[in-house]
């Protein structure tokens, strides 16, 4: 099953189920974002549940895979300037340097090619700009036995438990990280500021 189709089956208990429990932690990665204002891509967007956080100044795009979770993020975007899109995270219709701030919250660790999509937010990014992440990774040499074990099958139906954050740098060698600080299940989830030089 693709992650097109998986996620239109999840996409009405998808609340239910992070809402909650990712609230806090949205809302201290979203107040990293600049003050002056710009174009920020939410790369990603899911049901929008970042929509009711973000700062007014700024115009967003957000950009999701499928259709079922930016119809479900409609009705959250109250006053900001929003145009959802949907589209591939790994495949970004955007010329390069095209947004002065993106936010990647819970979509490296879903996305099958996480490598692949962390370089086209690097490439879409101007000098200079921001890169919000927020999401679970593994750290190097962790053993994560369960987590391991369970990464086959959940990889193909909503997220994967493998990826480690360290090994994704190398595909976007212009950006630098600035901030990595822990968010929840004791570090599993982690809230991570990179700048585009």
């Amino acid at each position: 099953m693709s992650l097109k189709h998986s996620y239109t089956l999840i996409a009405p208990f998808y609340d239910a189920a992070i809402a909650r429990a990712t609230l806090a932690a949205r809302q201290r990665s979203l107040s990293g974002l600049p003050t002056s204002p710009g174009r920020v891509l939410l790369a990603g967007v899911g049901t929008g549940l970042d929509l009711p956080h973000l700062p007014p100044q700024h115009h967003y795009v957000g950009l999701d895979l499928n259709h079922a979770m930016l119809r479900r993020a409609q009705p959250r975007v109250g006053a900001v300037d929003f145009l959802p899109l949907q589209g591939d995270a790994q495949r970004l219709p955007f010329a390069d340097n095209s947004f002065d701030s993106a936010v990647l919250h819970l979509i490296l660790a879903v996305v099958p090619e996480p490598a692949r999509c962390f370089a086209e937010v690097a490439r879409v990014l101007k000098p200079g700009g921001r890169l919000l992440v927020f999401d679970k990774f593994l750290r190097r040499g962790q053993p994560a036995v369960l987590r391991r074990l369970a990464n086959p099958l959940l990889r193909r139906i909503a997220t994967r438990l493998d990826v480690v954050f360290e090994d994704l740098l190398p595909a976007a060698p212009g950006l630098i990280l600035e901030d990595d600080r822990p968010a929840l299940a004791s570090g599993w989830f982690r809230l991570i500021r990179l700048g585009k030089h």
